[in-house]
């Protein structure tokens, strides 16, 4: 499915955005007086056919008290200065030839399909009137229209009529050509390809230019693509490091060391080894920390996380259940994170948990209350990783996200990929790190995210706080046990099927 707007029309004002001009005339009439006289009743009476270019400037020239040939010569130079954005006609040109015939335009004047005067409509913009003559004439649906103008009072009465109404930017053709590539071509198309262009270079950076070459970003590109050709990722026998080099300036950590178990395919005993060493690296409460190194006590929530992920996969769950326990206060008492910038990284790590774990107690644990977390999370602000996230975690949760969505779509770049994400910050230094390719690779998920069937969560009236949990079927194991009842109901008599009813 594409995420692509399905716009098929191209409204453009003439003045100020296909074309600028000049005020400053040899005359003496000044620019600002010249753009009085441009925006009085009479020339408004002008330019809807009312009255005739004679008398225009003959009762301007009363108005202002001004020679009405002085006024006529400062608008015929004014005229000569008009100046075409070729880099915006080339644009629309390109769009154009993209749609495949697809996208109308409404000098080079056959690039247009019809223009429109406010003589011929007998209408001046703002006036609804204007745009409905024109939405009527060439048959154009507003819903599947864009309308470009410099003032913002023309865009707002296009909007009212349901056109996407765009103020053109002050910065001209660059930003509009931003905004139109990611209105009217594929996003999850141009995305993709800017990650095929650059794979194997899709490096992290500081928030002050600094590459940092590290494996946990990698690795969230890797589980979000699974092309190992995109990613750079140096893999280590047991403990993972952050970073690449093993004499990197901090140990390795619990966090990416889960990540790259429960994405890359290891060896279970390698696995089960390090857990086992995991173990060693609680508080005095139980919990989890973050490093391989007892000098080093830290929590974090977003680390327990996955840390909870990698000791479900492997079905070791119960030797984790005080970090479980604080995990949940966090869920429920909104507490923060000391290594990730916002609670989108908790709560999407904490979805893919639940999305892994086909745990039905853990689901009525954290289910409703993850849901609710998400929900108060929606319509706030955020860079294009954060907003990813969010969209992704909402999907999976049921949760319809799409004013985040329309979001995230303006954050796309020209060259396919989005803005860059920031991920996590070094509290003893404060710097940002942050990845372009793993808030592409996200917002590709995040777009393709509505066409996947969301989880079915198990329902509580309140959440409560998740016990010992006990085994039990996985849905996929549920459904093949209830077709093997229905399989043996057909073949033995009915005594026999109450005994297999109790054995599943």
């Amino acid at each position: 499915m594409s995420w692509a707007n399905n716009f098929d029309s191209l409204i453009l004002d003439i003045g100020d955005v296909l074309f600028t001009w000049s005020p400053d005339t040899k005359t003496t009439i000044s620019p600002k007086r010249l753009k009085q006289i441009l925006t009085c009743s009479i020339w408004l009476e002008y330019e809807k056919g009312l009255i005739s270019e004679a008398d225009c400037y003959d009762r301007a020239g009363v108005e202002f008290s001004l020679p009405h040939e002085e006024i006529r010569h400062a608008l015929v130079q004014a005229r000569e200065s008009l100046q075409s954005d070729q880099e915006l006609i080339g644009l629309i040109r390109e769009l154009k030839e993209r749609s495949n015939g697809a996208l109308r335009q409404k000098v080079d004047w056959d690039l247009f399909e019809r223009i429109f005067t406010s003589s011929e409509v007998g209408e001046r913009k703002p006036h609804l009137g204007f745009y409905n003559y024109v939405l009527r004439e060439a048959k154009i649906d507003p819903r599947r229209a864009i309308f470009i103008d410099d003032k913002l009072d023309n865009v707002l009465s296009a909007r009212s009529l349901g056109l996407y109404g765009i103020v053109f930017p002050s910065d001209g053709s660059n930003t509009i050509r931003r905004i139109l590539q990611n209105l009217l071509n594929d996003p999850v198309l141009r995305a993709r390809d800017y990650l095929r262009h650059n794979a194997g270079r899709l490096q992290s950076i500081t928030h002050t230019g600094v590459v940092v070459q590290e494996n946990f970003a990698q690795l969230m590109i890797l589980q979000a693509t699974d092309d190992r050709d995109l990613v750079n990722i140096v893999d280590f026998p047991g403990a993972w490091n952050f970073f690449h080099e093993s004499t990197a300036p901090f140990p390795c950590d619990l966090d990416t060391t889960s990540l790259a178990l429960t994405v890359m395919d290891h060896d279970e005993q390698v696995a089960k080894s390090v857990m086992d060493e995991m173990l060693q690296y609680v508080d005095s409460d139980g919990i989890i920390l973050t490093y391989f190194d007892h000098k080093r006590p830290r929590m974090d929530p977003v680390v327990c996380v996955n840390v909870l992920h990698l000791f479900y996969k492997f079905h070791r769950e119960s030797e984790v259940q005080a970090t479980l326990k604080w995990v949940f206060g966090v869920l429920q008492n909104r507490d923060g994170t000391r290594y990730y910038e916002t609670a989108e990284f908790f709560l999407y790590f904490l979805v893919r948990l639940l999305l892994s774990a086909h745990d039905a107690e853990l689901h009525d644990a954290l289910g409703p209350l993850l849901r609710e977390r998400l929900s108060e999370r929606i319509g706030i602000a955020g860079d294009a990783l954060q907003l990813a996230m969010r969209i992704v975690a909402c999907s999976a949760v049921g949760l319809p996200d799409d004013v985040d969505r329309r979001m995230l779509l303006m954050l796309q770049c020209e060259d396919g990929g989005f803005e860059i994400g920031w991920m996590y910050k070094i509290p003893s230094s404060g710097d940002k790190i942050g990845n372009r390719g793993l808030a592409t690779a996200l917002a590709i998920q995040a777009l393709e995210s509505a066409e996947r069937p969301a989880v079915t969560w198990t329902s509580s009236a309140t959440a409560s706080e998740p016990v010992a949990l006990r085994r039990r079927f996985s849905p996929p194991a549920l459904r093949w046990c209830r077709g093997l009842v229905n399989a043996i109901r057909r073949v033995l008599p009915q005594t026999s099927i109450t005994r297999v009813r109790r054995r599943v």
